[in-house]
This record gives C-alpha cells, structure tokens and sequence, in this order.
C-alpha cells in the first residue's frame, strides 16, 4: 500500500514532511529534490552550472542515465499486480485585476502563495481529502495535485471534482483583494504590456531570455527554471523563436495588403479543408519572411496526406526505398543489427521488395528501417547500389512480400493502374530490378500547389512573434497519471493514449488569444512545442556555421524532426506473433510495431546497449529516442557522484526534459523500507485546461474510463504515428472540435489474416450488434476468449499481443478520417464510439448509481460539446473578443477587454456566471472560502468581552422565559 505521509531527507539532514502524491506524479518540469536526488514532484536542491560548464558533463550524464535505466529495468521488470491508482494536476495563473485602469497583470506572488497553502495543508493533516501545492515555471504560477491519489473504485470518481473544487476554495483563501486564479490555458496579455504588465513592475529583458517582451523577473525564482531558460537559447545558438498564425477579421492591419479573403474571416483553406499550424517546422519561412509571418498549410484528402512527397523531407513520413541488388546471383540483402553487423536472418528482404526508412546523418550510405534494423544504400566499394529511393507512391508485388515480417505493411496502398518504375522512382532515373519487378501505383489526381487557389501568397500568413520560453511553460493545462497492474499494460496504454491525445486536445482547446491578439489557432501545445526548442540549425536541416558542437549529442549535427515538446515518435509496446513471450526465431531482434512509420532517431550506442541487457527492441529505441536529447540542467556536484546502482537522477535529466504527449514512467528507485511502493505509469499530458472543475473532472474521468473501456473490452486504438502527427496539426485549427476531420481506427479490434478492412470477412462484435445478429457472434467472442490459448502466463491476450504487429494484411483499410461526434459517438454499424463504450463499460461493472448519476452528466456534456452542441472555451474566448464593445475587428485584445474578459473566466469557475454555450444546463454550484478547510471544536477559555460582542447578535431572539 502507498502510506499517506512519506519522510525524505534533505541535504541538510532535515525531515521534510511531503504528502506521497509527490511521489506519484511527475510534474511538467523536473523536479526538484534533495540533495541531488531527483525524486518525482520536487525541484532539485543544489546550484546549477552555467551552459558552458555543463557541456564537459552531457556525454557523462547521457551514458549515466541509460546505465540507471537498465538498472532500474532490471529491478522492477517483473513487476505485477498492481492496483489501479490515479490522479490528475491542474495549473493555476495568479493575476491582479486593476478596476480603477481597468487592466490585468500578473501577480508575481506564486511562492508566497504556494508556501502559505502548503502550511495550511500541514495544519490540516487530519482530513483525508487535501491537497498539495508545488511550484511551477512562471512566478505567478502554482501547480496542485490532490493529496493522495483516487483509487481504482467506482465511488472514487466523485472525489475528482470535489477535490479540483477543493483546491479551488483554497487558493481563494490566500490571494490578495484584487488577485484571482482561473484556470485559464495562457495569459491573455503576457508579453503585450511592456514594464507594466506584471505586480510588482518588472522590466522587459534580462541575461536569461535576451526577451523583447518579457522580463527574466517573471520566471519562478528557483535556479533550475532561470538555467533552463538559459541553456535552452544558449544550447540553440539563438532566442527561441514561435510565431503563430494571427487571425485575420476584416480590420486586422497586418492583412491590409493580402489578398481578398475567401469565405469572410474562416482562413485561408477555404470551407472543405483545416488550416495547419506546422509548429517546429518553420525555419525556411523565417529565413523568407522573418519574425512577422508563417507559412501555413490545409489538411488535404487521405490520398492526398499519402502521397505528399514533401512529408519525408519534413519527418512527416518515412522514405520508401526499392530493394535491388545489382550482381549476378544476388537476390537482395541481410538485415542488419548495427550498421555492418550482419543479421543471418533467412527472412531477409528480396530484391524488388520496398522497405521503409530513413538516411543515417551519423552513418552515411546507412538507412534505419522500420523494424529496427539497418541496410546499406551500396557495396562497401560503392560501386554497386542495393537501394534506390521511390516515390511514396510504390508499392511492391514481390510474391514474398507476405512472408512474417520480410517488410514493413504500406498503409497506404491503393489500386489505381499501373505505370512505369521510371514515373516514380526519384530522379527520373531507370532501374533495373534483377529478376523481380517493382510496380507502382498512380497517383490520383492533384492540384500541384502553384495552381491551388488556397494556397500561394495567402498560405503567408500573419504572425504572433514570441521570443521567450516563459510563453510556452507559462501555458496551463490537464494533465493525468495512471499506474497499471505491470509494465506490459503500461506501455500498451501509452500507445493507445497516444491516438488519442490530439483528439483530447482538439476537443479541450482553450488557448485562443496570445500576447493581446486573436491566434487563428486553439491550442498551447505547439507554442509550448517552439519555446523549448534547444536544437542546433544542423539539428533541425538548416546550413549552421557553427557546427559541429563537438560536446553535444553527435556534434549537434544529427537530424531531429521535432522540438523535445512534442508528440511521440514511436511506439514502445513491442507486437508479438504468438501468444507466448518466445518470438519465432529471426524476430526477437526487431521492432514488432508496425505503426512506426515515422523517423525516429535513435542515440545508437545507447540502443545497443540497451540490447544488449536484454531490453526488447521497441523499448530500447523509445528509450535510445529520448537520449537523442543532452541534459539542459547539470547541478554541481551532481555528476559522477550520483549512484548508478541505486539512483535515477540522471535517467530522469533527460527522461523528464522529453515532454510528450504521453510520458511513460518507470518505478522511481526506493531509498528506504518507508518510501512508497510505486509501479509502472503512463501520464496523459495534452489536454487543455479548462474553466471549470466539473469540465476538467469530466475530462479526467472520461480518460480514466477510456483506459479501463481499452483494457476490460481488448479494444486497439492504433493508427500509423504518421496520422497521429497529421491529427496533431490538424487539433490546433481553428474550431478543430467542431469542424475538423481526424485520422481515426474504424475497427476497434484487429484484422484477421485475408482481411481487407471492407470485405465480409471482417466482422466486428459492434456491426453485429447493429444488424441484430450480435447473439451468435458474442457467443463465439466469449468462447474463444476464455480459450487458454488466447492468454500468455500474465494473462495477456493475443489480440493485444499482435495489435501493434498487424497481422491483417491491409491496415490501410483500418482507419479513416471521422468527424469529432463520429469518434465519441459512433459511425454507421462498425463503429460504436467511444461514450457508448464508456456507458457498456459501467453497465458492465454495475456501477452504483449516485457514482453513474453524476458520471452521465460527465458524459452528456462531452457528446454535446463532440456533437457541436457546446463550444469549446477557446471559441468562446474567441467570440467573447469580437462581440465585446471595444472590439475594433482588428485581433487586438486592449487592456479592457483583457480585464473584462478575465473577470468573466473567474466567475464561470466560482459558479458566479452561467454560460450556456459553454455548459448547457449544467450549473457551477457557487465556490467560495467557505468550507475550505475544517473547523475545530475548541474547548480553550474564550474572554468575556469576545462572548459578550458575538451575543449581542441574538439579543433581539425571545427569551427562554416566554417560550411557553
């Protein structure tokens, strides 16, 4: 069991009593701890190295923490039965209302605040539902958790919103007349007010962020978020640099000379496509257009998304390279584990065979596959080619192309006629193929970009400059922490959420309005996405003069797609062939998910290593993914003597500096026989904050079912990485909820060999049901599933084994794109939907019904808000400011309707103020100070004069002489 109360010492020696959910969950930033032990929840006591001092440290710290990793791997491996324990964090922006100027600052009072709720929390102990208080990047930030985490029962649903109202009622308590703390994604006004946007006044700039809009002064006094600030420009060679698209309304001065727009103020895609934000991927649009513009892109078709050949240049997709070995005698290559390491694998891909996979920067004429392993582009002598890129239109007939795993599945095959390999192999060079043919299928019709009339000059569009991290890390969000029975079920559900959180995102928005402008997108998390990019020009594509960095990761030089805020670039639950752990011979060393189809850069010695202490490959390249990354804080004295043995202060430098989507989180080391029992989690990190408890409760509930729904029905969410990273974009758009398109599974169960994904073969318990012939069919499920066969010794079912190694032959046909109301509630008769199964879910557990009362309300408000019926708090942010009476329709948020604006978001969360768009008929019961804590039945003497003063109160009451 997790005891309540956890003792840990700090470098002092001195006892600090912390509340054991600070052990539970990891916060957004690294933790602190004592003397340099970074345990989860706490920021690191000690002094911070400048950059140039760490940088003789990072190779040390990068090869210390993999070695801390596998210790721990092989500590905890083994790992079972665990209880389901949860919970949820929420981030609170403190600002100061001026009703005489009629303007909101920040109030830089964060850790007065933090230190005062902390040592009421210390003087109620005794209550059982409570809460804990830690710091957060910006000085007028505070983050809270509940106290101990909500359990794996039904009635411990209700505490979710009772304790986010509990936390609110609290931080009332302690803020000053004119200060409030909605829970709000950004700051409407940070960076646009100059010397006075904060109390007390601090000036723009300083040595940290070099910013021209914001001062070093409003980042949280602790010495690690200032070095991490400073490193991360200092590591990138250059102020971090986000621009978002402006909104264009028909007064926007930065419009004034842009083309007429097409369709009123909805952007420049036009009514039929999204409008894509590609944050971290705008460097040549800087070097075009500067800070006061981005180029911009629009969702397209599926065909369309499959077939754009500037996906590979910009990480989006992997190269498909045709296999030809042009010898005599020669039938195609060997695998291999390392680059020149041969695989004696028999199943190894044939000439005329297409694999996917990108160009090794680090190992030049080396291309890293799909499945993990390596095959050179030519002879050692480089007289003789073996692969040729393709366009990303080939697809192979080879006849072997079926034997278990000889290439990776083409999700995207389609079958329009044939043309020639000339047509589509790159550089319209002719190839031979040795004996075995390649055919390729033609594209369908597209629009070649010049002659788009969306795009042109009008994919230029305005820009929101910013130029400091505290833009970013100062945004607020949701975020939710599981822990599972094992780590099999942990890694499983980090893939499967995954798929799911832009969906989450999209459906949370909440972040419309930047440094006192409307953005013509929804969400923080791309803005986060730039403001903690530490990567080197070389690193991210660009000619860098500088390079090579010759203390950084690769000399700074290797290609990294995406910023270290970002989503997932792989999965990390390893596929299997059969329902025991043993893999048919010549698979043990691959990656068995066949849904990777992205780059995903891997530190190479690392995997190996990894490998080589018997760590499964997808696990070992997540991990070797995340090493890819130096440490950003070195702490003095924090180094070489950390134990590698007993400690994971340096795994977690660089594990908790990697802020995805989903984080996968190892059991923290126990220092002690009293230190808590914590098992395997996966934390759910993209959802937007929202303005109530009962919508954030909703949310992490909805989650938190989900998962059981995933786990209790042996549902498979996977899609291929690269339509997640497709959805990502496309959740930023505007009114993404509402209008936008997703990439989504359609069969929530895997395909069986043969299966086309439309054909009769495929039948799903769900098109069963629709078409009344669900009896037969479930009949048939039961039986198979309670087979002995279809479970491993953990109790691990073959449909979740085989999910991510596909074993269908036509994935393709697998997923497509829905609508938000077709994911949450349905599509025609193959797929349910994702609140029904929740409502199953609970009718399947007999969920006691004040729990089930309160959980449909949770439910109902998701589906309207799906179906469109709500809005989400970024439309109605969006509206607020264009219907408010100063508005000039020109994107400016002025002081006043900031001001008027933040009053509203602090009213719709203390209950004070319905709005129905928003909640429907639900209603925000009042909060106030009252009831925040507990009252104690005092028996100590009270003075008479005090007695007399509170009696006069009751004086006008009849006396007990006339009550006859």
């Amino acid at each position: 069991m997790l005891s309540c109360q956890t003792v840990i010492g700090t470098r002092s020696n001195t006892l600090l009593k912390l509340n054991w959910i600070c052990f539970l969950l990891f916060y957004l930033l690294t933790p602190v701890v004592d003397s340099f032990q970074l345990a989860m929840g706490l920021l690191k006591v000690g002094n911070p190295k400048s950059w140039d001092d760490s940088k003789k440290d990072l190779k040390y710290i990068r090869r210390a923490g993999v070695r801390q990793f596998i210790n721990t791997y092989k500590r905890v491996e083994h790992l079972q039965g665990d209880e389901l324990l949860w919970g949820d964090e929420i981030e609170y922006g403190v600002f100061v209302l001026d009703h005489e100027q009629r303007k909101v600052r920040l109030s830089l009072r964060a850790k007065q605040i933090m230190d005062e709720l902390n040592d009421k929390e210390s003087s109620s102990s005794q209550m059982m539902e409570g809460c804990t208080f830690v710091p957060e990047y910006g000085a007028w930030m505070v983050e809270a958790t509940p106290n101990r985490p909500y359990t794996g029962y039904s009635s411990d649903l209700l505490r979710v919103e009772r304790n986010m109202r509990l936390r609110r009622k609290r931080i009332l308590t302690v803020l000053g007349e004119d200060e409030c703390a909605p829970t709000i994604s950004a700051p409407f006004m940070l960076g646009a007010q100059g010397n006075d946007g904060t109390v007390p006044p601090t000036d723009v700039g300083g040595p940290r962020t070099l910013s021209d809009y914001v001062g070093d002064a409003i980042i949280n006094p602790h010495p690690r978020f200032g070095t991490l600030t400073a490193n991360i420009r200092q590591r990138r060679g250059s102020k971090v640099n986000i621009r978002v698209p402006l909104f264009r309304d028909a007064d926007t001065p930065e419009y004034f000379n842009y083309p007429a727009q097409r369709g009123g103020v909805d952007g420049c895609c036009g009514s039929d496509a999204q409008q894509l934000w590609r944050y971290g991927k705008g460097d040549a649009s800087l070097e075009e257009y500067g800070n006061d513009s981005v180029v911009v892109g629009c969702s397209k078709s599926p065909n369309d998304e499959a077939y754009d050949e500037q996906a590979v240049e910009q990480g989006r997709a992997l190269q498909k390279w045709l296999v030809d070995v042009k010898c005599d005698g020669c039938r195609g290559l060997f695998y291999r584990r390392a680059p020149g390491e041969i695989v004696p694998d028999a199943d190894w891909p044939r000439n005329g065979d297409i694999v996917l996979g990108y160009e090794l920067q680090e190992h030049p004429g080396w291309v890293r596959l799909q499945n993990g392993y390596y095959l050179p582009m030519k002879s050692d002598d480089g007289l003789i080619p073996f692969l040729h890129k393709v366009s990303s239109r080939a697809e192979a007939s080879n006849s072997e192309m079926k034997r278990i795993g000889s290439s990776t599945p083409l999700f995207r095959a389609r079958d329009f006629e044939k043309e020639s390999l000339s047509m589509l192999l790159e550089g319209d060079v002719l190839v031979s193929t040795s004996g075995a043919t390649a055919v390729l299928t033609a594209a369908p019709d597209i629009v070649p970009n010049g002659s788009d009339p969306r795009v042109g000059n009008d994919s230029v569009r305005a820009a929101i400059h910013m130029d400091a991290m505290a833009f970013g890390m100062g945004c607020c969000c949701l975020q939710i922490t599981f822990q599972a029975k094992d780590m099999d079920e942990s890694r499983f559900m980090y893939d499967q959420l995954a798929v799911m959180a832009p969906i989450m995102m999209a459906l949370t928005a909440s972040t419309p309005i930047l440094k006192g402008r409307l953005a013509d997108t929804d969400c923080r998390w791309g803005i986060i996405s730039e403001s903690v990019d530490c990567r080197t020009l070389a690193e991210r594509g660009r000619d860098d003069p500088n390079a090579p960095y010759p203390e950084y990761n690769t000399n700074g030089v290797r290609r990294i797609y995406k910023s270290r805020y970002d989503s997932i670039s792989t999965y990390i639950y390893q596929g299997a062939t059969t329902t025991g752990d043993k893999q048919p011979s010549g698979l043990a060393d691959r990656v068995l998910n066949m849904y990777n189809d992205i780059p995903v850069a891997v530190e190479e010695e690392s995997y190996m290593q990894l490998r080589e202490a018997g760590v499964d490959p997808a696990l070992s390249q997540h991990v070797a993914h995340l090493f890819i990354r130096d440490p950003v804080v070195v702490f003095d004295g924090g180094v070489e003597e950390v134990d590698d043995e007993t400690q994971t202060d340096h795994f977690e430098s660089i594990q908790s500096t990697n802020w995805q989507t989903v984080r996968w989180k190892p059991p923290p080391p126990r220092n002690s026989p009293n230190d808590p029992h914590i098992g395997w989690r996966t934390e759910f990190r993209s959802m937007e904050i929202q303005l109530t408890d009962f919508e954030n409760a909703a949310f992490a509930t909805f989650i938190l079912l989900l998962t059981r729904v995933i786990l209790t029905f042996d549902l498979n969410l996977y899609i291929p990485l690269s339509r997640v990273d497709a959805n990502m974009q496309r959740a930023h758009s505007r009114n993404a909820s509402a209008k936008g398109k997703f990439f989504f599974r359609r069969h929530l169960a895997p395909l069986e060999e043969g299966d086309d994904g439309y054909g009769v073969k495929y039948q799903s318990m769900f098109s069963r049901t629709v078409n009344g012939d669900s009896d037969t069919y479930l009949s048939t499920f039961s039986n198979s599933t309670n087979d002995d066969d279809e479970f491993d010794g953990h109790g691990v079912s073959r449909r979740r084994r085989q999910a991510p190694y596909a074993p269908g032959s036509a994935e393709e046909n697998s997923y497509e794109e829905m609508s938000m109301a077709d994911i949450m509630c349905g599509k025609g008769g193959y797929y349910p939907g994702l609140i029904p199964l929740v409502h199953v879910y609970l009718d399947h557990i007999n969920c006691d019904s004040i729990t089930r009362q309160r959980l449909n309300q949770y439910l109902d408000f998701i589906e309207d808000r799906a179906m469109g019926d709500l809005i989400t708090p970024a439309s109605w942010m969006r509206n607020f400011v264009r219907s408010h009476p100063s508005y000039k329709n020109d994107s400016i948020v002025t002081d006043e309707i900031g001001y008027d604006l933040m009053k509203a978001c602090r009213d719709i969360g203390e209950g004070k103020l319905h709005v129905p768009e928003l909640l429907g008929k639900v209603r925000i019961d009042p909060i106030t100070t009252e009831g925040a804590y507990e009252v104690k039945l005092e028996s100590s003497r009270a003075q008479n004069d005090r007695v007399l003063h509170l009696l006069k109160r009751y004086t006008s009451r009849r006396s007990f002489g006339n009550l006859t």
